[in-house]
């Protein structure tokens, strides 16, 4: 049966990812409410000193790809006991009703991890605060205004990186972004950014530089194009999340 979307209906997928999380042995961990939708964490710590995973999405609200990306993997079982994981999947949920980038007073939720001017930023970095350490960072977006796939990589220590597994996976079910510029950043390499990672260097915190700087330095913010029709954004997506855990998981 094909998946019923309600790209505009929080409280709809809201309901879906307490349910999923609930069946999948998951602690739901409420850290905030805004216009009467709350703002959801997820944590389920591995017995022992597993790989610590954060995920994330929803920070903007015209991007539906990302959180229902994140609903089908948690239904599907994947976050399993091979890490200790834990999910925020759905940041702004004003912003997801009204199909709108912002939140409700047109704040872009993505740059205000340094100013905090936001209740929801503010909500998020107390539970963030409250956190350990990840060893593994993943904020997942989409771009209305890319043709493919393309992402973002902080790695500021040199670990080995994961950016050419996820891209190398993207590539099996669409094309990927060719531009050279992305967003004002000159890429790396094909589908591939490591911008100014230095949190003292940027004027603006988007989530993942809050991250390289309080929460450990591997950090990936995903990237699929809204060019392409949303069953194919979400399985992608899926598709370049299993890819990454995976290699991040070899010797």
């Amino acid at each position: 049966m094909s998946e019923v979307f309600f790209p505009h209906e929080p409280a709809s997928l809201l309901q879906s990812f307490e349910l999923a999380a609930h069946a999948g042995g998951f602690t739901v961990e409420p850290f905030g409410s805004t216009a009467g939708w709350s703002l959801l964490a997820f944590t389920r710590p591995a017995a022992d000193d597993r790989p610590r995973v954060y995920l994330s999405a929803g920070i903007h609200g015209d991007e539906p790809a990302p959180p229902w990306a994140l609903l089908r993997m948690l239904r599907e079982g994947f976050f399993d006991d091979r890490f200790s994981w834990s999910i925020c999947p759905l940041l702004n949920p004003v912003g997801f009703a009204a199909g709108q980038r912002e939140n409700g007073a047109g704040i872009d939720l993505n740059r205000d991890y340094r100013s905090l001017l936001a209740p929801e930023t503010r909500a998020h970095v107390a539970w963030l605060t409250s956190q350990p350490s990840f060893d593994l960072n993943i904020c997942v977006h989409e771009d209305w205004g890319s043709t493919g796939y393309y992402l973002y990589e902080l790695n500021p220590d040199g670990e080995p990186g994961l950016a050419r597994a996820m891209i190398e996976a993207a590539e099996t079910l669409g094309p990927i972004e060719e531009a050279t510029v992305i967003d004002g950043h000159p890429i790396s390499e094909r589908g591939i950014i490591r911008p100014v990672s230095d949190p003292g260097l940027r004027e603006q915190w988007p989530e993942t530089i809050f991250l390289r700087q309080n929460h450990g330095a591997l950090c990936y913010t995903l990237e699929s194009s809204s060019a392409q029709p949303i069953e194919t954004r979400i399985e992608t997506h899926c598709t370049v999340i299993r890819s990454a855990l995976e290699v991040f998981l070899r010797p």
